[in-house]
């Protein structure tokens, strides 16, 4: 491991990784990094005739070489992000203008849709006559889409782009930071009246791709597969998850199995060993291992454009790809070396990889086999084949999610409890299952697949489901909404890298190690709940014809509403597992707090606001309450009016205007999201 450490492409990778999240949260003028570039490679040059032409690993060589790598992740990102680019939408004298314009645009992906709206990901090539670039994400109302949209699909339509909201309430998901990482900063919403649907005037890699898998599904079809073997082939071997159930993917989620579905380095790994194992004989010819080698890599490819390309896909398949040439060219090919070569060049091609939760649990699983993997096998040493195979895949199991473990924690919430048991039942049949999977795609394709084949096929695909199910829904095993922070998620890290370093080699100061970042793990869970015990805030929450109001005292939560309120309420689950608060938490049902020193008053569909005895400082307007807010702002003289999205947005526009006439603060947490008061 500390060989692998001081290995220059990890070093290079490090410093690029660290230049690339520089360069996603400082926005860097490009031509200011051209001008920065330039000096750097002139400072190298001198370095490098400095110190007689070599590449000699002298302090002041390494610190500009790294510096070197370091802006070059900087640039990475900056002059891959297409919003800096002088021929982004945005930089168009008519979207500056903000008013309907003619758009053209050509759908690059079909996303998974929500209970109202089709979704697409499309790229804008035009507005009006100029030529443009750029993302944006596209919302087709449901009841009025007539077919779905397909990959390549030229759309022309008259509109307006709209920003995508941050989160309206404190901890939600914010979906307009993930999407920007998918550099899209915008969305239309339409019907599909209010668009013109242009014959395809080209097909794209990515339109030929969905073509091939459309044809696909239709033999599939054709062939008697339908509802959730059909969800579960596209996901396994195809790689689209699209029409996977929620009810069915939640399963695959609380099992702990969900990497089953997601086409990754485990499948690509399985496909890579059937590929080997067919081209084997090719290696008896002259040159046999370079057209084996080629041959090999050409079908991985193949089989990742089909997949879609996504992140994944392209991390496993560009790893097993510099495996490939190791193994067939080379004899011996350091897996540690290929994983950080495989991570530089992806990185350097698109540096948003970096911010996909998949591709960092991908490259997280696949480190923590090869390095923990061994150590926790050599624990153990069974006597006999099956117990030595299944303790393998027990500690590879184990392995894996100790390392996505504390990610997972951090994004998700959740932990699988009975993880192992599922690992341990499917992944010694994931192999049979994906191979006979694919072989039954070619028969179904060309319309030869025997009824029994199919029949067998659907079977083991409903007994997986069935088992994931079961697993899933031991609800005891399954743990859920855990608080898990940023700082404790880091320090984990820190403690299971220097717990397995001490394993590896079990010496004094190694073990010494161990204990502080054990103490550290201590340190940042007291600061943490010492934190949330001595936060006080009054949260009036943002909910959809409805209203929500928490009051917190330390890890104690009061929640104000007139609707009977569950934890798995999206808001509220949010702000619980993000506070920290108690789960248990207590309803009332009033209309005037006193919180710090401010009395605040909810007025409600009732009206009711005229009390002598009271001056309230801050007004909550609840359920389109019939008032004259003129008359209110005048009578009691409130600080600021709070609106909550129970109201009707009519209402809330012509209470904002009446507030700004008479001077008076108006929130609305349809707008500017959550009202706080700490």
């Amino acid at each position: 491991m500390i060989k692998f450490l001081k290995f220059i492409p990890f070093q290079l990778t490090f410093f690029l990784v660290i230049g690339i999240l520089v360069g996603n949260y400082f926005n860097f003028q490009p031509m200011l990094l051209v001008e920065l570039g330039m000096f750097l490679l002139l400072i190298f040059g001198l370095v490098y005739i400095f110190t007689n032409k070599q590449f000699q690993p002298t302090f002041l060589f390494s610190s500009v070489f790294f510096l070197l790598s370091f802006f070059v992740g900087v640039n990475a990102i900056t002059f891959k992000n297409n919003i800096n680019k002088q021929k982004h939408y945005t930089s168009a004298s008519l979207f500056l203008e903000q008013k309907p314009f003619l758009v053209s645009m050509r759908i690059e992906k079909v996303l998974k849709p929500n209970l109202y709206n089709a979704k697409y990901e499309a790229e804008v090539f035009q507005i009006e006559n100029t030529d443009v670039i750029g993302k944006i994400l596209l919302n087709i109302q449901l009841d009025t889409i007539k077919r779905v949209l397909e990959v390549d699909d030229v759309l022309v339509v008259k509109t307006e782009f709209k920003t995508i909201n941050e989160p309206l309430n404190p901890y939600s998901f914010n979906y307009n930071s993930y999407l920007k990482h998918q550099q899209i900063h915008h969305q239309i919403s339409l019907k599909s009246n209010q668009f013109l649907k242009l014959p395809k005037n080209q097909l794209s890699l990515k339109g030929f791709a969905s073509k091939i898998r459309g044809n696909i599904n239709s033999a599939l079809v054709n062939n008697g597969f339908k509802n959730d073997e059909l969800a579960v082939i596209n996901a396994l071997i195809l790689g689209q998850r699209n029409s996977i159930t929620t009810d069915l993917l939640e399963s695959y989620v609380g099992a702990g199995a969900i990497h089953i579905l997601a086409v990754s380095g485990l499948h690509v790994g399985i496909i890579l060993l059937l590929l080997t194992f067919l081209c084997k004989p090719l290696h008896y010819f002259k040159n046999g291992k370079l057209i084996a080698t080629v041959f090999i890599v050409l079908l991985l490819w193949m089989y990742a454009i089909i997949a879609g390309l996504s992140a994944s896909v392209v991390r496993a398949v560009s790893m097993f790809t510099a495996l490939t040439v190791g193994m067939q060219l080379v004899q011996r090919s350091s897996i540690y070396n290929t994983l950080v070569i495989s991570l530089f060049f992806l990185l350097m091609f698109n540096p948003f990889y970096l911010f996909e939760v998949g591709f960092q649990l991908s490259y997280l699983a696949v480190f923590s086999i090869v390095w923990i993997q061994p150590k926790l096998y050599h624990l153990w040493k069974p006597a006999y084949w099956l117990p030595d195979k299944l303790w393998q895949l027990f500690t590879v199991s184990i392995a894996a999610q100790l390392g996505v473990l504390p990610l997972s924690l951090f994004y998700f919430h959740q932990f699988p409890g009975l993880f192992f048991l599922s690992n341990l039942i499917l992944i010694p049949f994931l192999g049979f299952i994906i191979v006979s999977g694919i072989l039954t795609l070619v028969l179904a394709v060309f319309d030869v697949l025997p009824g029994n084949f199919r029949d067998a096929y659907i079977f083991i695909i409903e007994t997986m489901n069935g088992f994931v199910d079961w697993v899933a829904n031991q609800e005891a095993f399954l743990i859920q909404d855990i608080s898990f922070s940023l700082q404790l998620m880091l320090v984990i890290y820190l403690f299971i890298f220097l717990f397995f370093k001490w394993i590896e080699k079990k010496i004094f100061y190694r073990f010494i190690l161990v204990l502080l970042a054990f103490i550290c793990i201590q340190v940042v869970l007291v600061f943490e709940k010492f934190t949330a015990q001595t936060n006080n805030e009054f949260v009036v929450f943002n909910k959809s014809k409805s209203s929500l109001i928490g009051i917190r005292v330390g890890r104690s939560l009061l929640l104000n509403s007139p609707d009977s309120l569950k934890l798995n309420d999206y808001a509220l689950k949010s702000y619980v597992i993000g506070s920290g608060v108690s789960k248990n938490f207590q309803i009332i049902n009033r209309n005037l707090f006193k919180f710090k020193n401010e009395v605040i008053l909810v007025v409600d569909s009732l009206g009711l606001y005229n009390f002598k005895s009271i001056k309230p400082s801050i007004v909550i307007l609840q359920n389109s309450p019939k008032i004259n807010l003129e008359r209110l702002l005048k009578k009691i003289k409130p600080t600021l009016i709070v609106a909550d999205g129970s109201n009707y947005v009519s209402l809330v526009m012509q209470w904002e205007k009446t507030c700004v006439k008479n001077k008076t603060p108006f929130h609305s947490t349809m707008q500017k999201g959550a009202f706080i008061l700490k």
